[in-house]
């Protein structure tokens, strides 16, 4: 394991870990790393303009969207103290130092402006976030553990799997939050539900339980449920709840067929009719609750922007919206609060400045790691492989959702892609259709396929699949 790079202020003690942080520093092939977790997901434009201005004076430029809605910088150079009072000075480190490892709670980009959401979650996840931070015993849980909430908003990522998701579900009129453990809601029915006005004690026991049950080396809840029952947890749980899970049968049934209800009808466009692709629906123009305002979004190409990019991005916020930016779990950036007579602008700014806004771009339906380029234990180029993939697509007009990756850890994907193709050398893939039966990527299509046969391949099955 890579040791970590020294982080400013030596009066903070930070445990050993291969997780980058804002405090800490983590070395890679291309320099260091530092993770900025945003709260919600959200940055003001001058924050934005404080990672710009870091990561152009004293890293090399590169800024990453990543697939959690935060924000990493790469090739962190020989200061990274210079580098780290710069995003302290801009608000953006935890109000405890000791706590930036465990602010890892992931919402809706739409949260508290999405037509369908059930309720604003923002409050909530403050609440939380305020828990995890200024509560010393929560210090501990790893890193890599970590949370998501929804407020039943169509624009919500519900196949990140998380050691613990909330989603909110409506009950004979009242909203409840419904829960799960080590998974996600888009492939697991919850386990209970409680009132909302219990969420957070919900959470809080849900973790109280973890660290008291959980050996050192179990440091995330698939850990611990592979040898205690998530029945046996769930009665520690309710052991430190003052109201009891609905179970009931009658609920029991409704949290069965919930999950598939509630993932067709997030497939819906807000505006109603055409089925949209979830990977979509954050690209371009999004209506929110307020009518007469829009949220305008663009995808950062292979989830990178450059110093400059950004600026653009945080003078269009401040210009057109409400002068904050959202990072969403597709790698792209949301501008809420624009009116909507001025989202053909914002569109076109974001265009100008280098996003995609479309996704009629092969490039909006890639995903790829940092690859050798970068990294280590890559074993090929994937961003450069990635756009001659985009290239290939284009040519044959073809779209197709696919993700890159250097080596089997799957950094840049949090959860199974339609398509993988997992590098076994410089330029070649193995090819791997997503398959619920299968573990890992899916069923293996193809060994050690060169770009230009990945696209011929997949071209191929696309004519097959239309032509039944």
């Amino acid at each position: 394991m890579n040791e970590p790079m020294p982080a400013r202020t030596s009066s903070i003690s930070l445990r050993p870990s291969a997780c980058p942080g804002l405090l800490r520093i983590v070395p890679a092939l291309d320099g260091g790393i530092c993770r900025i977790k945003l709260a919600g997901g959200s940055i003001t434009a001058a924050q934005a303009c404080a990672v710009a201005d870091a990561a152009q004076r004293y890293a090399g430029g590169v800024i990453e969207a990543t697939n959690r809605a935060n924000l990493q910088i790469r090739g962190v150079g020989t200061d990274p103290d210079g580098l780290i009072a710069i995003l302290l000075d801009a608000g953006l480190g935890p109000s405890n130092p000791a706590s930036d490892d465990v602010r890892n709670l992931m919402l809706s980009p739409t949260a508290g402006i999405d037509p369908q959401q059930l309720f604003d979650s923002r409050p909530l996840a403050a609440q939380i976030l305020g828990t995890l931070e200024n509560e010393p015993r929560f210090h501990d849980l790893s890193p890599k553990f970590a949370l998501s909430l929804d407020g039943g908003e169509a624009l919500a990522m519900l196949e990140h799997p998380h050691d613990m998701w909330l989603s909110a579900r409506m009950i004979d009129d009242d909203v409840l939050m419904a829960f799960g453990l080590a998974g996600c809601p888009a492939e697991d029915a919850p386990l209970a539900a409680v009132p909302l006005s219990h969420a957070h004690e919900l959470v809080v026991a849900v973790l109280d339980a973890f660290l008291e049950l959980a050996r050192p080396e179990q440091t995330r809840m698939r850990h611990l449920l592979a040898e205690m029952s998530t029945e046996a947890f769930l009665q520690a749980v309710a052991k430190r709840m003052t109201v009891d899970f609905c179970r009931s049968q009658r609920v029991g049934e409704w949290l069965d067929t919930v999950c598939l209800t509630h993932r067709l009808a997030s497939k819906l466009a807000p505006t109603g009719g055409q089925l949209q692709s979830p990977a979509n629906r954050h690209l371009g123009i999004y209506p929110q609750d307020v009518a007469g305002l829009v949220a305008v979004g663009g995808a950062a190409p292979l989830g990178r922007l450059d110093a400059s990019m950004l600026r653009s991005v945080a003078q269009l916020a401040a210009e057109w919206g409400d002068g904050t930016l959202r990072l969403t779990p597709w790698q792209s950036l949301l501008l809420p609060n624009v009116r909507r007579d001025h989202a053909a602008n914002v569109l076109t700014g974001l265009q100008a400045a280098g996003l995609i806004c479309s996704p009629e771009q092969p490039l909006a339906h890639l995903i790829a790691c940092t690859g050798s380029a970068g990294c280590g234990k890559g074993l090929a180029d994937t961003k450069a492989d990635a756009l001659l993939l985009a290239a290939r697509l284009e040519h044959l007009d073809l779209k197709q959702a696919a993700h890159l990756t250097g080596c089997s850890r799957s950094c840049a994907a949090a959860h199974v892609a339609p398509v993988t193709l997992l590098a076994v050398s410089a330029g070649h893939y193995d090819l791997y259709f997503r398959d619920a039966q299968q573990p890992g990527f899916g069923s293996l299509r193809a060994r050690d396929l060169t770009i230009e046969a990945v696209g011929t391949l997949l071209a191929a099955d696309s004519r097959s699949s239309t032509d039944d």
